[in-house]
């Protein structure tokens, strides 16, 4: 595929599992954040407020932006981005927690829908 046949867009997708080891330093950090931006309309930033000082997922979600992660990357520019946030129970022992997921093995590939080549 040449360079005019292959899009300019990339979807990069990114999952983190984070541990709140101190749930108020968060809640803090968001509020102190809500609390300089002053484009926030003032219902929004009610509605904002009482998220992130319920819940502290929603607080991690309301530092986290996309933006920040490649706003320095040169050449790039963001066209779109979506993110939550949701407390999990995390093992990391548990083969449920492979980062790895959705790549498929090539030798999957090979094989019948009854597992034989």
């Amino acid at each position: 595929m040449n360079t005019e046949e292959t899009s300019r867009f990339v979807r990069l997708r990114v999952e983190l599992v984070l541990e709140i080891e101190d749930a108020g330093a968060v809640t803090k950090a968001a509020l102190r954040r809500l609390a300089a931006d002053t484009d926030l309309p003032a219902d929004e930033r009610v509605r904002v407020e009482g998220a992130v000082t319920e819940d502290t997922a929603e607080a991690l979600a309301y530092l986290v932006d996309p933006f920040d992660l490649v706003s320095e990357v040169p050449g790039v520019d963001l066209a779109q981005a979506s993110w939550s946030s949701e407390p999990v129970d995390y093992d990391p022992d548990s083969p449920d927690w492979d980062l790895d997921e959705d790549d498929v093995d090539e030798d999957d590939e090979d094989e019948g829908a009854d597992g034989v080549s």
